[in-house]
């Protein structure tokens, strides 16, 4: 479907990773790498193997960065040049990357925001520069456009941490090691959203997942695609280790669509 090849894909990747500081000190955390390459080139193969090529990265923390890594010809983002665009080839498939500076201090709502400036579609995807998935993008903007609703997030189920123990007084009457929690939906990124959501957002102070989302869920303006394959954000060393394990191995399961 053309409509969703041409589709442009806004990365949320301006934060500070403050839980990954060891290794964001100098790089922003999209740019950390699994592997030997930098999580957000991992993100960007999803999308472009599934016919998505137009890319918008929203930068704010280490912004220039971003430069180096995608071989632009220019060295800073900065008040003149808010946004910049250049080619980029990754196993062979060309992508348009435009790197957008939407603030060093901005929340993720505001980036939105800042980000939508340069966007303008009717219609876009979102998701954050930290977080994989083989989420199929065709299947996930068919059910945006049969559910009309402003915004589709992708829910997934949350990755293990602990083993379960049932107790009856001071008896364990079930033992189970880890599982994933069918029940519990988290909002796992990859989402499609409608230009209108924008309004929503009332500055570049505002978080996206406290009041715009919360607004538009409570006025029946959301849907939720529930995705059941794999899912890895990162958010911690542990989460790290487990998808470098994954490259080490060659188990991209965020590629087996």
């Amino acid at each position: 479907m053309k409509i969703i090849h041409d589709l442009k894909v806004l990365i949320l990747a301006g934060g500070y990773g403050s839980r990954l500081s060891y290794l964001t000190k100098d790089l922003p955390k999209p740019l950390v790498k699994i592997g030997k390459h930098p999580i957000i080139f991992h993100l960007i193969k999803i999308y472009l193997s599934q016919g998505l090529r137009n890319f918008y990265i929203a930068t704010g923390y280490k912004k220039n960065e971003f430069l180096k890594f995608f071989k632009f010809k220019k060295k800073y983002l900065n008040k003149k040049n808010k946004i910049l665009s250049t080619k980029f080839r990754i196993d062979g498939k060309v992508c348009i990357i435009n790197l957008i500076d939407t603030g060093k201090n901005s929340m993720t709502g505001g980036r939105v925001r800042e980000a939508f400036k340069y966007i303008r579609d009717k219609m876009f995807l979102l998701t954050y520069g930290d977080g994989l998935a083989n989420i199929n993008i065709t299947k996930l903007i068919k059910f945006h456009l049969k559910k009309k609703k402003l915004v589709t997030i992708t829910a997934v189920n949350p990755p293990p941490r602990f083993g379960q123990i049932t107790i009856k007084n001071t008896l364990v009457k079930n033992f189970s090691e880890k599982k994933n929690i069918k029940h519990v939906w988290i909002n796992g990124g990859f989402f499609v959203i409608e230009k209108n959501f924008i309004k929503f957002i009332k500055n570049r102070n505002t978080i996206l997942e406290q009041e715009p989302l919360e607004k538009v869920a409570s006025v029946n303006q959301m849907s939720a695609f529930k995705h059941l394959g794999f899912w890895q954000c990162m958010d911690t060393k542990r989460d790290r280790d487990k998808l470098i394990e994954m490259v080490k191995k060659k188990k991209f399961g965020w590629l087996n669509i």
